[in-house]
């Protein structure tokens, strides 16, 4: 995955909660997050009541289940 195509997905962002994550259309969905989460497939951080995803977490996933 090339560096311009993670720019165009994902914005500037270091963390964001599963629904602003769901908002960015890169084909993530909240329920799908969440069971990989619960899976140990991606990590979150929970903030308060809610779950958080580095964008670091989110392009090393991609990069890994892309190929």
């Amino acid at each position: 995955m090339s560096q311009e195509t993670i720019e165009a997905i994902f914005p500037d962002f270091a963390i964001a909660n599963l629904l602003e994550i769901e908002k960015m259309k890169a084909g993530f969905k909240i329920p799908m997050m969440k069971k990989l989460i619960n899976n140990g497939e991606l990590e979150a951080v929970k903030i308060g009541a809610k779950l958080h995803i580095t964008r670091a977490e989110l392009i090393r996933y991609l990069v890994k289940n892309s190929k």
